[in-house]
């Protein structure tokens, strides 16, 4: 087979197996994308027989070609490109698979420097070749039969990339394209797009006025009032947690010598996605994570079983360096905080902990309306620490934890980091996107490498077992896909803004600012919109800021100590008493509820 790899980590990685080569792509599916690339290259290589073709693979929900060609492809040559592709399909071209000698494959692809690499890198005697019509290309992957047995397809954008993913390699022109089985299929996948577009929490965040980003802080972004209101209503909410369950919140250095990062071994590992600085005559690194320092808190006293399990809460700010190419709105920043806990516990309690824990993502996911999340359980990687012993009851205590709490897992072999195993956490969005949010790891590594102990019940000193523990994750990234998932019409206890009174004419605005008034005693986040403009057009812009409520007011209503409500999502809740709008929404407040008339709105 040949080894035609994908030129960036985070594309597919070709094996001889086409029914693995992307979760849930079968292999018709994927032998269809597979196929279409190739059926691309030979309309791009019609329209510029000087080009020089390098790789297309199957990808997530499609395909794609890098072309090093002589001139910037344009929306006019996308169309070519396409219409070209589709008359190769009419054609039904068989694709025709045989194997050559390396030096006859040189030969062939004598004017083709990118294919000549990638012969020069199979270490077989003998490579694929795979021709429909006048194309031929370097391949030893399947196919289906003929260009008209495959899907339904959209050239989507041109894109550069390096050549395998290297800055200092040529810069290739890259084609995507989207392919399903059906038209009706890719029908709905242009459709969630156009949706995802709609959400886009980075356009969200500057419409809604939550957040936005600049050049001068990069991967560093910038909370505005409303943005900060909502990123400490999730604090709070899981400072309200840690205070049942049992946690202390702490507070540890942003900078720390190096030393502590040697010690820990992210110095040896993790030094790439660290920030440093000198100072003096030393070197400091600024945190990227708060474990090592949990490790030298924990340490710093003497311990008892009797204290176990000790529970460790920081919100404490972290730094990671992330290329600027990857830095993505709130979901891939340099500068961000976790709801991050670390639990020092003994090994007959792992079970007990991480029950806990699932209890508390329960009630985080139901309140952040985020649904029922899917687990995976992490096996042992090949290279790792710790005895087979005490894998085996790290696995079990996991397993059974999740067995307990009556939660469907599926567990995936060699997965686990190399200090113990762990549970991830992933949820879809309400557009099928899966992410993943919260982790449970269970750590052997570090409690070694920071000699921590606790005095045994027969007085023997024993090592803890450390578990890293996130449920929201980064807040920032958190907060992003809470932003995407809800297109910005927060639920009402989290909404940046709960309620806007809305005066029809000047002559109400006194009693408005009364109503607010009443409203802001209770905790409730109110605005009065006093402008100039006329009624509908105060409901239509309090409904674009995805307000909760709307709540107008005239002159009826002021005779009856009244409001008339509306609902986000233009429910028409009439006229309410105001004692009674402030009951329904500490109530809704409360029980975490989204307004009447909400669902589907966003």
């Amino acid at each position: 087979m040949v080894a035609e790899l994908p030129p960036i980590a985070t594309e597919i990685e070709m094996n001889q197996d086409a029914s693995n080569q992307i979760k849930g792509m079968n292999e018709l599916l994927y032998r269809q994308r597979h196929s279409a690339a190739h059926i691309m290259a030979e309309a791009v290589l019609e329209i510029f027989p000087e080009a020089k073709y390098a790789i297309g693979p199957p990808i997530e929900n499609g395909f794609y070609y890098d072309f090093d060609l002589p001139r910037p492809l344009t929306p006019d040559d996308l169309n070519d490109v396409d219409k070209r592709m589709r008359a190769s399909i009419r054609a039904d071209k068989p694709f025709v698979k045989s194997e050559s000698a390396k030096a006859e494959a040189r030969a062939f692809f004598a004017e083709q420097p990118y294919k000549l690499e990638l012969i020069d890198g199979i270490p077989d005697e003998k490579v694929g070749i795979c021709k429909h019509g006048n194309f031929t290309d370097l391949c030893g992957y399947p196919h289906v039969e003929s260009t008209g047995k495959v899907g339904a397809f959209k050239l989507m954008s041109v894109a550069g990339a390096y050549w395998r993913g290297d800055e200092h390699r040529p810069m290739l022109q890259r084609i995507y394209g989207v392919m399903f089985p059906t038209d009706d299929e890719l029908a709905e996948y242009l459709h969630n797009l156009e949706e995802a577009e709609r959400r886009d929490h980075r356009r969200l965040g500057k419409e809604l006025e939550l957040f936005f980003v600049d050049p001068i802080a990069p991967g560093s972004p910038f909370f505005l009032p409303k943005g900060t209101t909502i990123y400490n209503l999730a604090i709070d909410f899981m400072r309200g947690l840690y205070k049942r369950y049992g946690y202390q919140e702490v507070i540890t250095p942003q900078i720390f010598s190096v030393d502590l990062w040697k010690r820990s071994g992210h110095y040896d590992n993790y030094r790439e996605g660290m920030y440093f600085i000198q100072d003096e005559d030393r070197e400091l690194g600024v945190k990227p994570m708060n474990c090592p320092g949990h490790c030298i808190m924990y340490a710093s006293q003497v311990h008892s079983y009797r204290e176990l399990p000790l529970r460790y809460a920081d919100f404490g700010r972290l730094h990671r360096f992330e290329r600027s190419g990857t830095l993505h709105g709130l979901t891939r920043v340099r500068s961000f905080s976790q709801d991050d806990a670390h639990i020092y516990c003994r090994l007959d309690q792992i079970g007990g902990e991480i029950q806990t824990l699932v209890a508390m993502m329960r009630e985080t996911y139901s309140a952040f309306h985020l649904g029922q999340p899917r687990f995976s359980l992490s096996l042992r990687p090949d290279k790792r620490i710790g005895s087979d012993e005490t894998w085996d009851m790290a696995e079990s205590a996991l397993r059974d934890a999740l067995v307990a709490s009556g939660i469907a897992f599926e567990e995936i072999a060699n997965e686990g980091a190399f200090y113990g195993p762990k549970i991830d956490l992933f949820m879809d969005d309400v557009l099928g996107r899966e992410w993943q949010i919260s982790t449970f790891q269970l750590d052997f590594n570090l409690p070694e490498r920071f000699d921590l102990e606790y005095a045994a019940e027969d007085g023997s000193l024993q090592r803890p077992v450390m578990i890293h523990r996130a449920i929201l994750g980064s807040l920032e990234r958190f907060m992003g896909i809470l932003i995407e998932h809800s297109a910005g019409a927060f639920p009402t206890w989290l909404a940046p803004v709960q309620t806007t009174l809305i005066p029809i004419a000047d002559r109400h605005v006194e009693y408005c600012e009364g109503v607010a008034a009443r409203l802001r005693e209770t905790g409730l986040r109110v605005e009065v919109d006093a402008r100039g403009e006329r009624m509908q057009a105060k409901i239509r812009d309090a409904q674009l800021m995805k307000v909760p409520y709307m709540l107008v007011a005239g002159d009826r209503d002021i005779e009856a100590g009244a409001v008339s409500v509306r609902a986000r999502g233009g429910g028409d809740l009439g006229p309410m008493a105001v004692e009674a709008v402030i009951e329904r929404l500490a109530v809704e407040v409360a029980s975490k509820g989204s307004p009447e008339g909400a669902a589907g709105e966003a």
